[in-house]
């Protein structure tokens, strides 16, 4: 199953840190990053605000135990957000370059 993993960190230099690995070590055929985005959210017991990077990551279910592992190792934050999506939909030669960059075996 093709999904769609979003992960927000502090600021692009860690976004890129984390992208790089995941894409070398194809655990993700592509990661978008996208700066500047606010974030809103409890912690701890109080409301935070936060100006965030969120990356938009393209990969496989079966690959995901080991991109949290990945992550978690590389990441600032105590719990990190690493949350997937399926893919429930796409078009067949972009599905299958995703495939073929995460090392799926035909």
């Amino acid at each position: 199953m093709h999904i769609v993993v979003f992960i927000t960190t502090a600021d692009k230099k860690q976004a890129e840190a984390i992208a790089s690995a995941l894409v070398e070590q194809a655990l993700a055929a592509c990661v978008n990053i996208v700066e500047g985005i606010d974030s809103l959210f409890r912690w701890q017991g109080k409301v935070d605000r936060q100006k965030e990077c969120l990356m938009i990551v393209k990969s496989r279910k079966a690959l995901m135990p080991k991109l949290i592992k990945l992550v978690k190792s590389l990441h600032s934050y105590d719990v990190p957000e690493i949350i997937a999506l399926p893919i429930i939909a796409g078009e067949k030669k972009y599905l299958e370059w995703l495939d073929e960059s995460t090392g799926k075996p035909r």
